[in-house]
């Protein structure tokens, strides 16, 4: 599995690259800006007609396990896609570019957090309630905004938490996409998106922002309750 992910993102990679001299030249650019890169492959897939989708998902993928700015694609799948298919598009993107994190993360790096924490059982306790509430915790923490989305990625690998459980946390970012991609709609074309100029709908942010802490504090709570509850039955 983790072969095919690799394979995957350099084919992706690859293809950006080539078919696009633009990207190229961002890419080896001493001035090198991953916002600037994104928005010139955003143009070029706007370009692509029929196959802008599938390229648009082959980059979300890139992006995610690159620790580039996904916002910046969600936002201009808006302008490029428009509402419906933008969401589709990202939702899909950023579905499987966390699991390939995922698994990068349970499979470089578990096995050594597992042998740290081997010997402390508090650590152990924890990690082990954590998982048997893993969809719980992970959708909640996909509803919140506050928690970094490609760093949590590879945190969820290091945590036993069940692949399907994380899979189908996934769920969680549909409505974040949704506001996302319809705010970067607004825009109209994709030199606006990202600058201070970009049209924006005040009931969405205000939305985004209350789904984002009412999120926090439920994932914050539950994950404190089941950390207190793994010690206090460890500790009897």
């Amino acid at each position: 599995m983790l072969k095919f992910v690799y394979g995957l993102a350099g084919v992706a990679i690859a293809l950006l690259l080539i078919t696009s001299p633009a990207l190229a030249n961002s890419a080896t650019s001493p001035g090198f800006y991953p916002q600037n890169l994104l928005q010139n492959a955003l143009e070029w897939i706007e370009s692509l007609g029929i196959l802008g989708g599938i390229t648009f998902i082959a980059l979300y993928i890139v992006a995610t396990v690159a620790f580039l700015p996904g916002s910046i694609l969600t936002l201009g799948a808006g302008v490029v896609f428009g509402v419906v298919l933008g969401a589709v598009y990202v939702f899909i993107g950023a579905t499987l570019g966390a699991i390939a994190a995922f698994l990068i993360g349970r499979y470089w790096a578990r096995g050594w957090v597992s042998q740290k924490i081997a010997g402390n059982q508090k650590f152990a306790a924890i990690d082990k309630a954590v998982a048997a509430e893993g969809l719980k915790i992970v959708l909640l923490t996909r509803l919140s905004p506050i928690f970094p989305f490609n760093l949590l990625n590879y945190a969820f690998g290091l945590t036993g938490v069940s692949l399907k459980d994380y899979v189908l946390g996934a769920i969680g970012m549909i409505p974040g996409t949704i506001l996302y991609v319809y705010i970067g709609s607004l825009a109209g074309n994709l030199a606006q998106i990202g600058t201070e100029n970009q049209p924006t709908n005040l009931s969405v942010q205000w939305a985004i922002r209350i789904i984002g802490f009412l999120a926090t504090v439920a994932v914050t709570v539950y994950t404190t309750h089941l950390a207190r509850k793994a010690l206090a039955e460890n500790l009897q």
